[in-house]
């Protein structure tokens, strides 16, 4: 461990392809940031269960709503920043569309030219929006949540772990002895089996994992912290879990960074989720990630995840209430530095 970390600390690349589209140094630039690559659209087939239309309509619901998000343009990882995690014949197969069946068909998707642009975009914006937390408190990525990835194969309609290389590229281009400490706290309703095999073995990385206990993947990895939930589960017994977990993260681990995954599939009208949780709830779930972070001035970075909501208008809701709790938390910040 101490030589891949002393391995990192020779790294000197640039991690996208393209420079951060906002100067982080303008204080006149006091809105929320948040990326998007929802310009890269599957050609999937008629039926298929996957969401797509929800990342345009959310960047479109943001817009109109809450003026005080900053949507920018997500750069593109680089294969110097994916590797970092993913084994580069992996990367190199779903650039050239060399994937084999049977892990195309874990997935989920079929293969085109746009799934694997859109999946290194979301990656950057992720990335980009680490950069952005740095300097500001709190940023977001659109999408991105892709935590059924792992090393050498994706699943579970993720491609690349875009939280595992944002953690990665953090502790590379922190370039100091010791490495950052990176929470990811995972609050899909699906287990993050690929990010807790990727840190299955690294005390700098912890993962908190809160997911339905019955729900996919049927085979789970073991993270730092699992909390696995009845069917059923819903608001009141959900925040008390969450507590109890966050305050055990604290215990056991001095987070530097927060990465953090609010999928909207844990609401009651998810079809995948399994779990009860009302709008209110989940909107308390996000306020608590964010307080627990503001208070110990922890940067954070949250992504989107998953969410299927039976109507899609269910899952944007719950996304929306999401960047209503960022903007409040991002406020806290900007007050901070003034």
């Amino acid at each position: 461990m101490q030589a891949f970390f002393a391995a990192l600390q020779q790294i000197r690349m640039e991690c996208l392809e393209q420079p951060d589209p906002r100067p982080h140094t303008d204080p006149e630039l006091s809105a929320l940031l948040a990326y998007y690559a929802d310009h890269f659209v599957l050609p999937l087939p008629a039926g298929h269960r996957f969401p797509m239309e929800k990342y345009r309509r959310l960047r479109d619901g943001l817009a109109t709503c809450y003026p005080d998000v900053r949507l920018a343009e997500a750069p593109r990882a680089t294969d110097a920043a994916l590797t970092l995690v993913h084994d580069r014949a992996y990367v190199e197969a779903v650039a050239d569309g060399t994937l084999a069946p049977a892990l195309l068909r874990e997935i989920g998707f079929p293969w085109s030219k746009a799934m694997a642009e859109r999946a290194r975009y979301s990656v950057g914006a992720t990335l980009a929006a680490c950069t952005a937390a740095h300097a500001e408190g709190i940023a977001a990525n659109l999408a991105g949540g892709t935590h059924h990835a792992e090393a050498g194969k994706g699943g579970g309609f993720c491609v690349f772990n875009d939280v595992a290389v944002a953690a990665r590229v953090l502790q590379a281009q922190a370039q100091r002895d010791a490495p950052l400490q990176v929470a990811i706290v995972d609050l899909d309703v699906h287990q993050g089996n690929g990010t807790a095999q990727i840190f299955r073995s690294d005390p700098s990385v912890f993962t908190l994992s809160l997911h339905g206990e019955h729900n996919f993947p049927f085979r789970k990895a073991s993270s730092d912290l699992d909390v696995a939930l009845p069917d059923g589960c819903g608001d009141d017994p959900y925040l008390a879990a969450l507590d109890q977990a966050l305050e055990a993260m604290a215990q056991r681990f001095s987070a530097e960074f927060v990465l953090y995954l609010a999928g909207a599939d844990p609401h009651e009208g998810d079809r995948l989720g399994r779990l009860k949780l009302t709008f209110e709830g989940l909107a308390e779930r996000d306020r608590r990630v964010f307080e627990w972070a503001w208070q110990r001035r922890i940067p954070l970075v949250v992504t989107m995840a998953g969410g299927y909501g039976r109507e899609i208008d269910t899952t944007l809701q719950v996304q929306m209430n999401t960047f209503g709790a960022a903007l409040a938390c991002h406020r806290q910040w900007q007050n901070q530095t003034r």
